[in-house]
This record gives structure tokens, sequence and C-alpha cells, in this order.
């Protein structure tokens, strides 16, 4: 499977940076040249077989990555990222009966920080929940914050700095009860889990591509039909109407009210091509493979003298991440820059765009991240271990 990634084959490294992005595939890659170099056009606009073939190929990719989500293709929007699918949210729904929000000091900045905005603007009122220092939540902790007067739950579907997974079910069966509805950040579960937004009753969902083999630039919201025909358009532009006078506008039907100007049709094509190759290689699969390196990864590192490792014990409760800091280090980038230069092993240092989360969970100044993905080997995980050992003893 290593073949389908022709990065690994040009040059040696171990790469464990998936949380922020991964590599692609042969084929999402064909997938993206195929559009500049065989049917460059404008969906939507133009008349011509080119401007028709694109357009059949964007809106079947949009059906592609709404089936691997348990969507419908007109409940799936395209967007640049999932910062870009929370800020539409965050912009567009209305808060003015309601104006509580609920989120947790879990989220990464991009669920964080719209919400945050919006309350230094008096626009709404924030609770925020809080795990334990492990980054567990205890039994009731999110009932004990959503009441009558919430209007939107903010939370991950799986945390980017722990991979720890937010008790969903609890979360939407205590919102809905009180006529709140469910922001998921679904970032970093959409590429590790099987996960399916009509059964599980989310009301909006979130993810990128670049999490998921797919381009950079291209992401999701994906949110029920009924609340998309609601909300106004976040941005307005081209391509977001039916009609225009001087006077008004007749916008278009949810998706498309929603996707202002000329698309990333490229990126959407090739995360099209992503969700066929996650398809193929079976989301269990892969989420059984990532949790038995990340076992290896658990126990090995908390038998390094030196080494302080952040979230649950059992590896079994995070999915494909561990999040370490050398004690004696002077911060995390020291270790994360030897890594690269001793062995060629591309990790993440810092607070991961969680500062709040990493203060919380007692690194304020960051840590290490190494995070696991299909392509990942359990020889990279030995590897990886050999060369902490060498830096740890350092010290």
């Amino acid at each position: 499977m290593r073949r389908d990634f022709p990065i690994f084959s040009k040059r040696k490294f171990v790469y464990f940076d998936n949380a922020c992005t991964t590599q692609k595939p042969t084929a999402v890659l064909d997938a993206v040249n195929a559009y500049y170099t065989e049917y460059t056009g404008c969906a939507g606009r133009s008349q011509h077989h080119i401007g028709k073939k694109t357009e059949e190929e964007f809106e079947k990719a949009r059906g592609k990555v709404a089936g691997l989500v348990g969507a419908k293709p007109n409940e799936t929007v395209w967007t640049r990222n999932t910062t870009e699918a929370i800020n539409l949210v965050a912009c567009s729904l209305d808060f003015s009966k309601r104006n509580k929000v609920v989120t947790s000091v879990m989220e990464h900045h991009s669920a964080f920080l719209p919400f945050q905005q919006l309350k230094k603007r008096g626009k709404i009122s924030l609770d925020i929940v809080y795990p334990d220092k492990q980054g567990v939540f205890e039994d009731g902790a999110w009932q004990e914050k959503i009441d009558s007067k919430t209007r939107l739950v903010v939370v991950h579907h799986t945390t980017n700095t722990l991979g720890t997974s937010a008790p969903l079910r609890e979360i939407v069966k205590t919102a809905h009860d009180c006529g709140a509805l469910v922001l998921v950040d679904a970032a970093q579960g959409v590429p590790h889990h099987e996960v399916n937004f009509g059964r599980e009753g989310y009301d909006f969902m979130a993810f990128s591509g670049q999490k998921m083999l797919g381009p950079t630039g291209i992401g999701c919201l994906v949110a029920r039909r009924e609340l998309l025909e609601e909300m106004p358009p976040f941005m307005v532009g081209g391509e977001t109407v039916e009609r225009v006078t001087i006077d008004d506008a007749v916008f278009l039907k949810p998706p498309h009210k929603f996707e202002a100007g000329l698309q990333h049709y490229a990126g959407a094509i090739g995360l099209g091509a992503a969700a066929d190759y996650l398809k193929r290689q079976g989301l269990n699969n892969i989420n059984r493979h990532e949790k038995e390196l990340a076992k290896f990864l658990f126990e090995e590192l908390k038998q390094i003298k030196g080494v302080k490792l952040f979230g649950p014990a059992d590896s079994s409760k995070t999915c494909g991440i561990a999040t370490f800091n050398v004690e004696k280090a002077k911060n995390p980038h020291e270790v994360a820059l030897m890594l690269d230069n001793l062995a060629g092993i591309c990790t993440r240092s810092g607070v991961f765009c969680a500062e709040p989360a990493m203060t919380w969970l007692g690194a304020p100044r960051g840590a290490v991240r190494a995070s696991l993905y299909l392509y990942n080997t359990m020889a990279e995980a030995e590897a990886f271990v050999a060369t902490l050992k060498k830096i740890a003893a350092t010290y």
C-alpha cells in the first residue's frame, strides 16, 4: 500500500505528523492532475463541453465525500477547510432567541476562536466544559452545562492534542433534549473512524481534506438540509444566486448558496478520489492499524526515563496520537528538531493550535506529538522509539 504514495519512493523519512496533514496517494494526484490537464473549466457557468465535464466531476466528488460520511450531497457544502466551515456556522446561525454556546477547553482554535469572538462582541454567552487532567470527560460533565438557554454545542469528534474522543452520543442526546444544536469538529475524526452524519444525529459537522489524503485548501461543512435552508449565505457573489436585480437577489438552494465565487475544483475532485481510496482501505482497518502502533508507542514511551506522556495511560482511549515531552529539554521544538536531524522523523511540536487545551493539560509551552496514519509501519515506530531513547539519554 505504501507504493501508492510516491513521496515514500523519492526520499527516506518517517512521517509522524499526520494530525497536521497527510501524504497523498497516486489516485488523488492523478485526479487533481486530470482536472488541470484534461478539462480545466468552470462548473455551473459555461455551456461548452469542458465546463460541463468540470461540473459533472465536481458534483460527482461531492457525492463521494458525502457518501463517505453518511450524508446527502445536498447537505454537503464545499469550504476551504474545517476553519471556514465552522466560521460559516458561527456567522450564519441565528442566535437572537437563544444565545448560549457550550464548548470545551479541549477544542482546536478553529472551533474555539469564532465563538470566543462572538462572545466578545456581545452576540453570545459562552460556557466551557473541562475534562480531567488526562483529557477525559467525567460522566455528566456536558449535561451540567447544556440547558434550555443553549443554542449550540461545539465539540470535537477527536482531539488533535491527545487523540481522545468526546462522549458524542451523550452530548447529542442532551443537546437535542434541550432544543440545542450540535456542531462536531470532525477534522481528526473523519480520517480515522467510520463516521455517519445522519445516523449519529449531528446537526453540523466540519472536516478538512488535507488530513484525509486529499489536497490542501478543500474541506466540507455537512449540515441538516433544513438548517442550510434557514441560514443566510456566509459570503455572497458569483454562483450563489439564481437572479439579481438592482434592489434584491434570489439565492440558490443549498449547498450552492454557500459556495461563492470560483471553487477549488481540483481540490474537490482530489478529495473525492481520497474518499474512494479510504473506502477501499476500510476505515475500520485503518483505525485498528493505528491503535496497534499507538499501543506499542505508549508502552515504550512510558518506559523511557525522562519522558512525560500526556493523556490517558491506556492507548485504547486515544486515536493514533502520542503526545509527550522530554522533561529536561529546553522546549519541545528542540526534541522535534533532534528527531528530524538524527533520523528524519517528522513530528509536530508546540501547542498544536490548541493553547488552552495544552495549558489545561499541564504543558503551557507545548509538547511533541507523534501522529500516525494508515501508511505508517511498526518498523517506523521502532525507529522512533530508539531515536527518542538516545535523545532522552543526552539530558
